[in-house]
């Protein structure tokens, strides 16, 4: 007699789940529409990274906090700053990923700054990425 095993990956079934910020309704099921797995992380650690301190209500420290770090002049020391706050934002806030690698770039004539997000996610070992991008626009 052979058992098989089931689990998460051979099922399908989606482990981690977020609602999409449009708030929008499926068709089929009438119901909002969801990130799964990857894509929920992916959001997720993009939104952390926008969010400034002391935005969101009742949760003051959650955030980046990187924009106000924008407007130094930007030097190599000021990207390992961003680069160390972006490590310790997704380490405290978003349990779900692994860091596998974050790389913070300048473009100092476009005034934008890229970064780059290498992730695990905890019960997969695909990598995945997300890119940021931040601009100054005053």
């Amino acid at each position: 007699m052979v058992v098989a095993l089931v689990t998460a990956k051979t099922k399908k079934i989606a482990i981690y789940s977020d609602f999409k910020k449009s708030l929008e309704i499926s068709p089929v099921s009438d119901d909002l529409t969801l990130h799964k797995d990857e894509d929920a992380v992916r959001e997720s650690i993009k939104n952390l990274l926008l969010t400034d301190r002391g935005e969101r209500l009742m949760q003051p420290n959650l955030g980046g906090n990187i924009r106000a770090m924008l407007f130094e002049n930007i030097s190599p020391g000021v990207l390992t700053m961003i680069e160390d706050q972006v490590r310790t934002c997704i380490n405290l806030y978003e349990p779900r990923a692994e860091i596998i690698d974050v790389i913070v770039t300048s473009n100092i004539d476009d005034n934008v700054v890229k970064i780059a997000v290498h992730f695990y996610i905890r019960n997969n070992q695909q990598p995945i990425s997300v890119d940021v991008f931040l601009e100054r626009t005053r």
